[in-house]
């Protein structure tokens, strides 16, 4: 097996000079083969998978690896920025056999009452809701405004949180991806938010995913019950931003969609799949660790060592031909979604409520265009995700499109049959 000469210096994704270009960092690892070591916070190095077939083989891998990240984490400092995404819970995403069978099912199965005719209908209405609050005004943030805000209602509504609750909800879950100072405060009032949450729906349950994860054949305690939603929270509140985001944006600049929303031959679905190829939105975890001290496609590991997955490298690494109808050709799948058992398990809840999204903002804001050069964009710091700032778009103002109060409430919860 070949042997790959490794950097002097793990390089750094934490900075904005990661954030303002992923790529050519990834071009500069790939030098090194299919894993090279980086830096995530100061201090706090791993391995980054950026080859393809060897994140596919990684991913697939439970006998070599394991999610418990226990053993790295005792030798990394107790404040460390990187330990709200990567220190362990009791959750799906850190754990192994049985006990991740346990968690993943209670999981699988609560989002399994998501019906999707539901959940467009109240997404439209929320998108429409949220349009109509700028709309008027011929120009607005998509991010702040809009993309940030759309994947809160959601929660809200089917989770049962407190619509008080909302922004530390938001600050809680940005607060940790970013990787910065304050990460461990920001998670720690999200895990507050949702223990009191889990507590009130324990002595009093509704028709909500939070009585129903309570009451699941799993019988989850409190806790565990608790890290399930921080994690469904954490994997979708962000993550969804940022891909309704990045397919906005990639409809606004890429010539195929004519520089607006709605002047492009290509559909909300077609920006989606390409993000999902070549900017996804979690750019970088799928955090494992070797069971023992082994050679992993040409590379020596240490036991216990940290390995990342770069969705973003893989993909872009793997990406087959666009055609000029923009159908892409190839068998390889992107790796957006991870894969594997530890595979998203919201996907597609997720994809339909981006569809939904962008389809609001090309059905209500034709003639959006970027209001700022694209090199002015700025992009959120952090190892973990691809996120922006902000998204500025100008446009023609409309008419109000929907009525809104300023006490208005986010759409009607739906009945969940609890026990079902």
């Amino acid at each position: 097996m070949t042997s790959h000469p490794q950097p002097p210096q793990p390089l750094a994704l934490y900075g904005p000079d990661f954030a303002a270009d992923p790529h050519g960092h990834y071009r500069t690892l790939r030098e090194h083969g299919p894993l090279a070591p980086v830096r995530i916070a100061p201090g706090i190095e791993a391995m980054l998978v950026t080859d393809y077939q060897a994140a596919v083989d990684l991913l697939r891998d439970t006998h070599t690896f394991s999610k418990d990240p226990r053993a790295w984490q005792a030798t990394v400092p107790s404040d460390s920025p990187v330990l709200p995404v990567l220190g362990h819970r009791p959750t799906a995403l850190f754990s192994d056999g049985a006990e991740h069978a346990r968690y993943r099912d209670a999981i699988n199965d609560t989002l399994a009452l998501i019906e999707p005719h539901i959940l467009r209908a109240q997404v439209a209405g929320v998108a429409q809701q949220l349009i109509a609050e700028f709309a008027t005004t011929g120009s607005g943030d998509l991010i702040a405004q809009y993309a940030r805000l759309l994947p809160l209602h959601v929660f809200v509504t089917w989770f049962g949180v407190d619509p008080a609750d909302g922004d530390r909800i938001v600050d809680g879950i940005g607060g940790m991806m970013n990787s910065a100072q304050g990460a461990a405060a920001a998670y720690a009032d999200l895990v507050d938010v949702v223990t009191r949450l889990v507590a009130d729906r324990r002595a009093r349950p509704r028709r909500d995913l939070t009585s129903y994860f309570l009451a699941h054949p799993a019988r989850l305690d409190n806790d565990e019950t608790v890290r399930q939603i921080t994690l469904l929270m954490s994997a979708g509140h962000d993550p969804e931003t940022n891909l309704i985001g990045n397919a906005t944006l990639h409809m606004l600049t890429d010539e195929r969609y004519a520089g607006s929303l709605h002047g492009g031959a290509m559909t909300a679905h077609e920006a989606i799949n390409e993000v999902l190829w070549q900017d996804p939105p979690i750019a970088n975890l799928a955090a494992h660790y070797p069971r023992h001290d082994t050679e992993f496609h040409g590379v020596r590991l240490r036991a216990g060592q940290l390995v990342l997955v770069s969705f973003g490298a893989a993909n872009t690494q793997s990406r087959p031909a666009t055609s000029d109808t923009g159908v892409r050709s190839g068998g390889s799948a992107h790796l957006a979604w991870s894969a594997g058992p530890h595979r998203c398990p919201a996907k597609q809840p997720a994809l339909l409520i981006a569809m939904t999204a962008i389809e609001q903002l090309t059905s209500q804001l034709c003639d959006a265009e970027l209001a700022v050069p694209v090199s002015e964009l700025l992009w959120r710091p952090g190892p973990f995700h691809r996120a922006l700032v902000h998204l500025p778009v100008r446009f023609t103002p409309l008419d109000t499109l929907v009525s809104v109060g300023p006490d208005r409430e986010p759409a009607r919860r739906p009945e969940v049959p609890i026990g079902s």
